[in-house]
C-alpha cells in the first residue's frame, strides 16, 4: 500500500472511533493535509473554528501566515505534510487536555510512522511537549534536535504557533527567521544521512571479503 492509502484507512478509523473525547462538540475530523511523501512534518496543537468547517488543518488565519512563511522559503504547502496533536476542535478553541492529547497519541505516532519524515516541526507548546517535554519553547525555538523517537533518532526542530505571530511582531519575526534556517537543517540532515549510507556500505563490502 502507498503511504496515502494507509493514512486513508487510517483516517476511516479515526471517523469511526467513538472514543475520541472531543468528538462530540466538533463538526468533524480534521485529520491531515499535504504531501504524504514529503520530507517534513508540520505537527500543530489542535482544530479551530475554520479547520472544524472544513476538515482541513491550517486553513484560518494562522495557515494564511503560514502559507507565506513556507513559501518564503521556497516551500509550497503542498509539498509538505501538516496535522496536530488533537484532530478535533476543542470547545470555543480552548487548549486541548493532557488526557485528550493522550488519547489522540495513537493515531498521530501512527501518521509519524507513515510518513517517516526527515525531520518533524513542532508548531507551539503542545506538539513540542509530545518530543520534548518540561522544556520552555522561547529557549528552544528555532534549535534542531535529535530526539530518540520509539528507538529511531528523528530532527525534531520546534517553532511559535503561527497564531502566536498573529498577536506580537516580535513573535513573527522569530517564526520566520527560525522557518528560514529550515533549508539548511535539512541539508545537514540529508548529508548525515548519506555519511552514514555510505559508512553502511563499506561495512557490508568488509564483511563480505
Amino acid at each position: 500500500m502507498t503511504k496515502k492509502q494507509l493514512l486513508d484507512e487510517l483516517k476511516s478509523k479515526m471517523e469511526a472511533d467513538t472514543s475520541l473525547p472531543l468528538r462530540g462538540g466538533a463538526t468533524q475530523l480534521v485529520f491531515g493535509d499535504g504531501d504524504p511523501d514529503t520530507e517534513i512534518l508540520f505537527i500543530g496543537e489542535g482544530p479551530g473554528y475554520w479547520e472544524d468547517q472544513k476538515g482541513v488543518p491550517f486553513v484560518g488565519n494562522a495557515g494564511l501566515l503560514l502559507n507565506q512563511i513556507l513559501l518564503k522559503i521556497g516551500v509550497e504547502r503542498r509539498n509538505i505534510y501538516i496535522t496536530n496533536v488533537v484532530h478535533h476542535r476543542p470547545p470555543e478553541n480552548r487548549d486541548p487536555t493532557a488526557e485528550e492529547i493522550m488519547a489522540y497519541q495513537t493515531y498521530l505516532d501512527e501518521i509519524i510512522k507513515i510518513i517517516d519524515p526527515k525531520m518533524i516541526v513542532t508548531l507551539g507548546r503542545f506538539s513540542m511537549g509530545k518530543f520534548m517535554p518540561n522544556v520552555f519553547i522561547s529557549s528552544v525555538h528555532g534549535r534542531e534536535k535529535a530526539v530518540d523517537w520509539k528507538g529511531k533518532s528523528i530532527t525534531v526542530v520546534p517553532m511559535y504557533h503561527p497564531a502566536a505571530a498573529l498577536r506580537s511582531t516580535e513573535v513573527k519575526l522569530k517564526l520566520t527567521a527560525d522557518f528560514e534556517r529550515l533549508p539548511e537543517v535539512l541539508k545537514k540532515i540529508k548529508e548525515k544521512n548519506d555519511t552514514i549510507g555510505e559508512v553502511a556500505k563499506k561495512v557490508e563490502q568488509m564483511a563480505l571479503v
